[in-house]
């Protein structure tokens, strides 16, 4: 480009990726190779045109994309920070408010790109604000909505506040003026709002199965348009039940957290039928949610959900799905969360989460050190074979079985180590809390890695605690493969393995 930065199409992982001051980072084709609009299939040239839009061949689908350049994408009001992918963050959160500050069960929040949080008091109908690095409160409006269930803040200041409930509308408050006018009638709770880069206003609404647009450019509040759903709840893929949290990105594609379907739904622009790209549903499944209800997606694209019925949010990533904080159970300890139902980042990659049934905001802080290799000394080896002796499960549902070991891990001192295998089979590692189920996988499972066609050993870096046994499972990427395997681990002590297979 101009700056002299490199743009390439990575023709192997049907993608363009571009670099910049932190390096390289995926701009198109990030979800894998397809024929989705979000996807190219073995693209071979591009150009940019005079308005930076991006015109590429892509070659296995025989047509040429056009990828828009954002608009105004210096005025995004939310953070999408950029994480790698051994990303962790403190698995004990800090109280940020509490019930005398955010009223009972808090479920409305935001955070801005000014690191400004917004919080819904559902108790008094205020909407609380601190500033960047306040403690306390900074303002407190008074708003005539009634029990609001979302909001949604733009870069200009305006606030828009759910008040369907019992007025059938969406609020706005105007920054300039400090006063509310109505910017939406709605027949139902808005438990998720958003405001796109066209400024277009979208409201999940709950009891309609159903997500509903219109443009704040028009100066007549005409009937709203359909984003999502038929209105009738149902499984199918046009289809709804119980809509809570939505997202959309540059493209305008729309994110659904189709909470009583257990799945989050992607709807690509102009389509009525959705993709399941989280839940037990979906075409590679990493994760069995339970009632997701916040979706956020961060720089690089990947999937944060808040999975609301078991009470912990989740992150996807190269290797799939895997808890990040709330992994510990339901509870009110500062490990635990008790159905949180929104959250956001800050500008340094915290996570601020309405922790609903325990009255509180919770902030997890996010380790910056997960993401830069500090210990080049490995502290524990482990060294074992996989035989066909060993016992096996189906790692996955529809592929034969696979041999595998358990390995007890018990941790001296609490912090971040990094997992990795050496072996000459492609192995496949995950690590669960206090016990392995063969039966039933993905059941406290805390996270996993897979080798790939780069890497064919498993590798990732997670936060452990010396009061909680952790239970490490290997095996491998395809079936009943036989062979030796280490495991290697580093961190700030060493870590007692033990086969409990």
């Amino acid at each position: 480009d101009a700056d002299k930065y490199l743009f390439i199409i990575d023709y192997g992982n049907s993608r363009i990726v571009g670099s910049g001051l932190d390096g390289f980072r995926c701009l198109v084709g990030c979800y894998g190779r397809g024929s989705q609009s979000n996807q190219l299939y073995d693209p071979f040239s591009f150009s940019f045109d005079g308005s930076g839009n991006i015109f590429v061949t892509d070659q296995g689908n025989s047509r040429i994309q056009k990828f828009l350049l954002m608009k105004n994408s210096f005025a995004l009001s939310f953070n999408q920070p950029k994480f790698c992918s051994t990303a962790a963050w403190n698995s004990n959160g800090i109280t940020f408010a509490n019930r005398s500050i955010v009223g009972q069960y808090p479920i409305a929040s935001f955070v801005n790109t000014n690191n400004t949080i917004y919080v819904a008091n559902r108790q008094n109908n205020t909407i609380v604000m601190w500033y960047e690095k306040s403690f306390n409160p900074t303002k407190n409006i008074h708003s005539n909505s009634t029990k609001p269930c979302s909001l949604f803040v733009t870069s200009d200041g305006d606030i828009y506040i759910d008040d369907g409930f019992k007025n059938g509308r969406v609020q706005k408050w105007m920054a300039e003026t400090g006063t509310f006018v109505t910017v939406m009638s709605v027949n139902s709770s808005c438990y998720g709002l958003f405001v796109d880069i066209n400024d277009t206003l979208y409201c999940s609404m709950y009891n309609q199965h159903q997500v509903v647009k219109r443009s704040l450019i028009d100066s007549l509040m005409i009937s709203n348009r359909v984003a999502a759903g038929t209105g009738i709840h149902g499984s199918a893929s046009n289809q709804l039940s119980r809509p809570f949290g939505i997202f959309l990105d540059v493209n305008l594609d729309l994110y659904v957290a189709d909470a009583f379907n257990d799945r989050v739904q992607l709807f690509q622009l102009g389509e009525t039928n959705g993709i399941t790209v989280a839940g037990s549903k979906s075409l590679y499944p990493t994760i069995t949610l339970s009632l997701p209800s916040g979706i956020v997606l961060d720089a690089d694209k990947y999937l944060f959900i808040i999975d609301y019925g078991n009470s912990r949010i989740v992150g996807s990533g190269l290797d799939g799905f895997r808890c990040l904080v709330g992994c510990y159970g339901r509870g009110s300890q500062s490990n635990q969360l008790y159905v949180p139902f929104s959250f956001s980042f800050d500008g340094s990659g915290n996570i601020f989460v309405t922790d609903q049934e325990n009255h509180r905001i919770q902030k997890f802080q996010y380790f910056e050190e997960s993401c830069v290799n500090t210990s080049s000394i490995v502290q524990t080896v482990y060294a074992s074979k996989l035989t066909m002796n060993s016992s096996t499960y189906f790692r996955v549902c529809w592929m034969p079985s696979s041999y595998y070991e358990a390995i007890q891990v018990n941790v001296i001192t609490s912090g971040l180590y990094t997992f990795f295998s050496k072996s000459n089979m492609s192995t496949y590692g995950s690590i669960y809390e206090d016990y392995f189920n063969p039966s039933n996988p993905y059941e406290n499972q805390l996270g996993f890695s897979a080798g790939t066609c780069k890497s064919n050993q498993f590798g990732f870096t997670t936060a452990l605690e010396n009061s909680i046994t952790y239970i490490l499972i290997v095996t491998t990427v395809s079936s009943n493969i036989t062979d030796a395997f280490s495991v290697f681990v580093s961190g700030p002590d060493t870590v007692d393995l033990k086969n409990i297979t």
